[in-house]
């Protein structure tokens, strides 16, 4: 019996997870702000009218110090905006939304954000887009509140 639930559940689970993603395409960003964790790249999965990522960048540098980087996931969606056209989207992110200065170092401040994004060519096709975050994260004693602007070109 364990031997057919196996055999049954491994071909489900693709088939299944192929039709989720049938309307999806693969898609790749560079630019700046939280849909690129600062100055960086993301990578996701995207349709007409959402996209899921993940992203890499850096928020700071210095010479001295060096550079503050890390890692973020959001969602993007224009389902939210009663338009005909899916250029305007709201986000949620949660990742590196900042740095910190303890003991001579800088620390990245990890926490959270929602944004309003415009893609001028829509959401479901390549082109740039612009936007705003704001942003909350643990500080160096307290909550940090802050925003980040984004321009950034999703291929």
């Amino acid at each position: 019996m364990k031997k057919f639930t196996k055999l049954f559940l491994l071909p489900l689970t693709l088939v299944i997870s192929s039709q989720t993603f049938a309307n999806d395409s693969f898609t790749f960003g560079l630019g700046a702000g939280t849909l690129y964790s600062g100055l960086g790249i993301n990578v996701g999965m995207q349709s007409k009218t959402d996209l899921k990522y993940i992203s890499a960048g850096c928020v700071s540098y210095s010479s001295i110090y060096g550079e503050t980087c890390g890692v973020g996931a959001g969602w993007i969606t224009t389902d939210i905006f009663d338009f005909q056209t899916s250029k305007h989207g709201a986000s949620f992110y949660v990742g590196i939304v900042g740095r910190k200065y303890a003991n001579f170092d800088h620390k990245a401040i990890y926490g959270a954000g929602l944004g309003y994004h415009y893609f001028f060519r829509g959401l479901g096709n390549s082109g740039a887009n612009i936007g705003f975050t704001i942003t909350a994260g643990n500080g160096r004693d307290d909550i940090a509140m802050g925003g980040m602007l984004q321009l950034g070109y999703q291929f």
